[in-house]
């Protein structure tokens, strides 16, 4: 018997400060490149970034059926702090996704969760079960949130870091 999805959060303590996290996240061009669901995404309506209200088309891909689209829309966009959305499908119901950054030490503790705000209709159920086979949601979407917080951790961990330039001292040698 399936369950019902409700909600879910992941979190992970991440080398980085929670500017460069949020800028990572609320930049969704650069979804694909820490999410393994998302084939492409970009913004709509002439928007350039994150703000409240901008929407974005997000091409997703999970089990065996075809790619889909949707289009989200930015819900909190608050640097350093938060990044959510919502996301409204046919059939699939609605699912508010945040992002939210705590400092922490010399990092951040960085936490992922959804939200089921309208639920999936049975029609959804039978296209999520059966024609693309995916039996249990949950886990799934849980293995989803820890596979994208261990991309933005290999990410932001490998960037070199800004070095200050060098104070005075050196003379022009022209």
């Amino acid at each position: 018997m399936r369950q019902e999805l409700t909600t879910d959060t992941v979190d992970r303590y991440i080398e980085a400060s929670p500017e460069v996290l949020y800028d990572l996240i609320s930049d969704v061009t650069r979804t694909p490149e820490r999410t393994p669901d998302i084939v492409s995404c970009e913004w709509l309506d002439g928007a350039a970034g994150p703000a409240v209200g901008a929407r974005f088309k997000s091409i997703n891909h999970q089990g065996r059926g075809p790619n889909w689209s949707n289009k989200p829309v930015v819900t909190v966009a608050d640097p350093a702090e938060e990044f959510s959305f919502t996301r409204t499908e046919p059939f699939a119901g609605t699912i508010l996704w945040r992002h939210r950054f705590v400092a922490e030490g010399a990092g951040t503790r960085m936490y992922e969760s959804y939200e089921v705000i309208k639920p999936i209709r049975a029609m959804g159920w039978f296209i999520i079960d059966t024609l693309y086979g995916m039996k249990d949601r949950q886990t799934d979407l849980r293995l989803s949130m820890t596979r994208s917080m261990d991309r933005v951790a290999e990410l932001v961990e490998a960037a070199p870091t800004e070095q200050p330039a060098p104070r005075g001292g050196a003379a022009n040698p022209a």
